[in-house]
């Protein structure tokens, strides 16, 4: 069913609002559509569009809004491409999970033994599931490095690679937010002599016809709309907190805190619209993508999807699924659940079913799969929020589509 321009009561005011939705439905699929349209017109979404595969289909593919948060109007439009943050990090996790599965990488081996400087600090018993899954003891750098620094990837690996580790390698878990950038880029480059960029554009992106890019092609730049910047929450006056942190917003306060150090490993934060930034290859944040490449892409790591066969074999859906940490996260100071690369369903990331593996992006971003539903998800948003992980408008979208089921 073909979407066209639809008005709507705009939350409880006496007024309507035209959203103009484009894009197809498929029957049974409405409420999506729906949530959707209230995501416009309740919760603030500018430019967004929301893709949903099932059994390898698209039933769900719509988009609305502008393609710039910052006041311009030109229209969203099928082909509209936007940063999606950390709903990067699901996508660069299929490329360990793939060599993984040729017999490439192994996951029970220490870093170190691809990456020999790694062994510094603490680290020599970190093995590449830990680095996978929140666990290697390095998601804050003890000074943080610019965003050309960032940017070049040999001495940001230099220097995660110098850190001493927080913790115990494998004994606890906390958000790698910046890191895992240099981590997976390193341990990806060691391995095959390839960019994760480079290798996930040749062997998963370009075979499935994805439009998802870690490093922006200058031919693609013309796609990509602004994205609003995303503030961080104020830092208090009064130095370190004595009570208890019971939320990252609050942890983040904190300039001392492991939370603030995580976030805050590129210093100052870079302009996201900066053709510079969006060319450089950082799998753990300026991911480029529409929601159609963050659906498919999921689809496709459990089955065939039109077009294009299947990326996971069943063993490597099943490792895609596997909890490898839970309980209190270090740096995001709430309880979260991690594979081996994917954020999975739990209450900092309520997903479709325990089943459910993937990941968020700070400000709004979301991409998933739920292999027992057949579910492949993608929602890209310009209107970036302070969310961390359970953003009030993809929660929206993903409620919706549990309705259906």
């Amino acid at each position: 069913m073909l979407v066209g321009a639809i008005r709507v009561p705009s939350g409880t005011r006496e007024q309507d609002v035209d959203v103009d939705v484009q894009g197809s439905v498929a029957a049974g699929f409405e409420p999506v559509r729906d949530a959707f349209v209230r995501n416009f017109t309740e919760r603030g979404d500018r430019g967004a569009a929301v893709t949903v595969y099932r059994d390898g289909r698209p039933v769900v593919d719509l988009w609305a809004g502008t393609r710039d948060a910052d006041g311009g109007t030109e229209p969203w439009t099928a082909g509209t491409a936007q940063i999606v943050r950390s709903a990067t990090k699901g996508v660069a996790a299929s490329v360990p999970l793939l060599l993984h599965q040729r017999g490439l990488l192994d996951l029970d081996a220490p870093v170190g033994a691809y990456w020999p400087e790694f062994k510094a600090g603490g680290k020599e018993r970190a093995l590449v599931r830990h680095l996978l899954s929140h666990r290697a003891g390095v998601p804050a750098l003890d000074t943080g490095l610019t965003p050309e620094q960032a940017a070049d990837a040999e001495p940001a690996a230099r220097a995660v690679a110098a850190q001493a580790a927080a913790w115990e390698p494998g004994e606890a878990h906390g958000y790698h937010a910046q890191t895992f950038s240099w981590l997976l880029g390193e341990l990806v480059l060691r391995v095959t002599g390839r960019t994760l960029g480079r290798w996930l554009a040749e062997e998963v992106t370009g075979p499935l016809g994805l439009d998802f890019w870690i490093g922006l092609p200058d031919e693609e730049a013309h796609r990509v709309g602004r994205v609003a910047a995303v503030a961080p929450p104020p830092v208090a006056a009064g130095g370190l907190k004595t009570r208890p942190k019971r939320n990252v917003s609050a942890a983040y306060d904190d300039p001392n805190s492991l939370t603030r150090r995580a976030f805050a490993a590129i210093d100052p934060l870079p302009d996201e619209n900066a053709p510079a930034y969006r060319a450089a290859e950082l799998p753990a944040s300026n991911g480029i993508a529409t929601a159609r490449a963050l659906a498919r892409f999921y689809a496709a790591t459990f089955g065939e999807v039109e077009g294009g066969s299947r990326l996971f074999t069943p063993e490597t859906t099943a490792l895609a699924g596997t909890e490898e940490a839970a309980g209190p996260d270090r740096v995001l100071v709430v309880n979260t659940r991690f594979g081996p690369g994917f954020m999975l369903h739990g209450p900092a990331s309520p997903l479709l079913s325990p089943a459910s593996y993937g990941h968020p992006g700070r400000g709004g971003s979301l991409g998933f799969a739920d292999p027992g539903a057949g579910i492949g998800f993608g929602y890209v948003t310009n209107a970036l929020a302070k969310s961390v992980t359970a953003d009030p408008r993809a929660q929206a979208l993903v409620r919706a589509v549990k309705s259906v089921l």
